[in-house]
């Protein structure tokens, strides 16, 4: 049976094309065997691989840590057209968004900040200037109140609704990278709430959220003392606010 059809056996939707990476991927034929069997245990294609494909640019991804979804790319999108000097990048996982802008924009300064020592290790092979710790708490001080753009591309998953997730995220990635709490909103209510003693006056906090939470995302922005508003694309639905 041919890698193709073994993946294609195992679920795998698109195999032509997951074939073709695993093969770049592999050292030997050996290593491909290994490759091609991790894949079909449910190991996600990119922590077999090593990296995931982000707004256009290869991100580093490492095992355990949260894959970039192609939805996030519109938070970017809405970072770039504000062209700030310094960013933020929240909750960063593998450092995609905050790796992809320093790309875009290279005279920008770019920060960011997991509370996953997991994900920290990654960030770090995407870009410089990573920081551990609990949200704001991980960042130096000197940028409170200077911030133009904070992206937080935070938990949003109900704590209940993990288990409906597919079986490569749930069983693959950070439980603290997916888990939002009981409404799966409440590392967004913390972002908030800090963010406007960190952004400097007229700065911007914009997060991904679902269409389902959007209303009650928008009001913890404004809760927050933000001038916030939803932005919708095909794909998603994000909160942005303005200290």
């Amino acid at each position: 049976m041919s890698i193709v059809e073994r993946l294609r056996a195992a679920g795998c939707v698109f195999a032509e094309e997951e074939a073709a990476l695993l093969e770049e991927a592999a050292r030997d034929d050996r290593h491909l065997g290994e490759l091609v069997k991790q894949r079909i245990g449910g190991l996600p294609l990119e922590h077999v691989v090593g990296w995931a494909m982000f707004c256009g640019q290869r991100i580093a991804v490492t095992r355990g840590v949260f894959v970039p979804r192609h939805r996030t790319e519109l938070l970017v999108d809405l970072a770039t057209d504000l062209k700030p000097a310094l960013v933020v990048d929240m909750c960063c996982g593998s450092g995609a968004v905050g790796a992809v802008l320093q790309h875009r924009l290279p005279t920008a300064t770019v920060y960011a900040a997991d509370i996953d020592p997991v994900a920290v290790a990654c960030a770090r092979q995407n870009l410089t200037n990573v920081f551990e710790g609990d949200l704001f708490d991980a960042l130096p001080t000197h940028l409170k109140g200077h911030i133009d753009v904070v992206v937080a591309n935070v938990p949003y998953v109900p704590t209940d609704d993990i288990r409906f997730m597919p079986t490569e995220a749930r069983d693959h990635e950070a439980r603290v990278a997916l888990d939002g709490g009981e409404d799966g909103l409440e590392v967004m209510r913390r972002v908030a709430a800090q963010a406007a003693t960190w952004l400097r006056p007229g700065g911007w906090l914009m997060s991904e959220t679902s269409e389902r939470q959007a209303p009650a995302a928008l009001a913890a922005f404004t809760a927050a003392g933000l001038d916030a508003k939803l932005v919708t694309s095909e794909d998603t639905t994000a909160v942005v606010g303005s200290a």
